[in-house]
């Protein structure tokens, strides 16, 4: 058994919560939270862009501190999952790491490619793993994508296009502070930077045209440059000022002998299949493949099985790694230059 201690009990900590009560071997023993009402189990007022509100929870069981350095220093923790605010995750990475605990951190891994870097070293030292939460390539979705680019079923990748954009999120005070939160790329694109760089490599160059607000960009279109001249790979993210869709996401990208299709949406309150998966052949059929059932919290379930299983096996997650989740950051950095300058950028 494998025993967690949750830093940070907003959002993400809850919606890591739920996950966890769907993880045989995984043992949420302790957390680490300075707001005395959420300490003590009244989660009530925690609320997000998916998943069930906060609910209060029974914490009777569980080892709670009000300061992380108890909770790094508890010897019955084997791993700290860490979800306080973006500016805090490399401190917080690097000392658990130096106190002998493995890490798993929520996205993005940090604000700046030298504190990637930092962490990755302090996992390094210590012999421990770090892990960072991308979850979108345990989605469905996103797992049909990445399984058909490795078993070559379609024969080989040609490239893609990814999409993530949502309304102004008006709750979140500091998104648009890059010391903070970090912007639209990195709260946001994060997660297609991530998967692109999993699907595809690293870039060589980036090419981006978009919209800044103060040092971070609000909403661009990125073309990516690879080794292989045939790969033809772009994405578009950010935010619009209009609050009537709050979510947008989807892809769609070619293979030799199939291109596949999906986009998911929310407007107003709803949530909308705009194209379910689908698969359109070289036959000339179009097929929407079985996926199996899956929720919100189910992607996030994955994700922990897959940090546990690292763990176990006592290698690095090809998914979860933390190189990887830097190779995402510098992505999203360079893209921002990109926008700045107005110019092509090498990576």
């Amino acid at each position: 058994m494998t025993n967690i201690g949750i830093a940070g009990i907003g959002f993400m900590g809850w919606i890591h919560y739920l996950a966890y009560q769907r993880t045989a071997d995984a043992r949420l023993a302790a957390i680490c939270e300075v707001n005395p009402k959420r300490l003590a189990g009244d989660w009530r007022d925690i609320k997000g862009n998916f998943g069930p509100p906060g609910e209060e929870v029974d914490v009777s069981g569980l080892a709670r501190y009000d300061n992380f350095d108890a909770l790094v220093a508890d010897p019955k923790i084997d791993v700290v999952d860490i979800c306080l605010p973006p500016s805090a995750h490399a401190a917080a990475a690097i000392k658990a790491l130096e106190h002998g605990k493995h890490v798993f951190c929520e996205k993005p891994m940090a604000l700046t490619t030298e504190e990637c870097d930092q962490m990755v070293q302090a996992a390094d030292r210590a012999g421990k793993l770090i892990m960072i939460g991308h979850v979108l390539p345990m989605h469905v979705q996103y797992q049909f994508a990445r399984a058909a680019a490795t078993d070559g079923r379609y024969g080989k990748l040609r490239g893609g296009y990814f999409r993530r954009v949502i309304s102004d999120p008006l709750w979140l005070k500091d998104f648009y502070d890059p010391t903070l939160v970090g912007g639209p790329l990195l709260d946001l694109h994060i997660h297609d930077a991530h998967f692109i760089r999993l699907l595809f490599g690293m870039p060589r160059f980036v090419t981006s045209r978009g919209r800044m607000r103060g040092a971070v960009v609000e909403y661009c279109n990125s073309f990516f440059e690879f080794e292989d001249p045939d790969l033809v790979v772009s994405a578009t993210s950010g935010v619009i000022h209009q609050q009537g869709r709050p979510f947008d996401h989807g892809y769609e990208i070619h293979f030799e002998k199939a291109t596949l299709l999906f986009e998911f949406a929310v407007y107003g309150d709803a949530g909308k299949q705009l194209m379910p998966l689908t698969v359109l052949d070289d036959a000339g059929d179009v097929i929407e493949p079985e996926i199996g059932a899956s929720d919100e919290i189910t992607p996030f379930a994955a994700e922990i099985r897959e940090m546990l299983d690292a763990i176990q096996a006592g290698r690095p997650s090809p998914i979860l790694g933390g190189s990887l989740a830097r190779d995402a950051i510098v992505l999203c950095h360079k893209q921002t230059e990109a926008v700045r300058e107005r110019k092509t950028i090498p990576i």
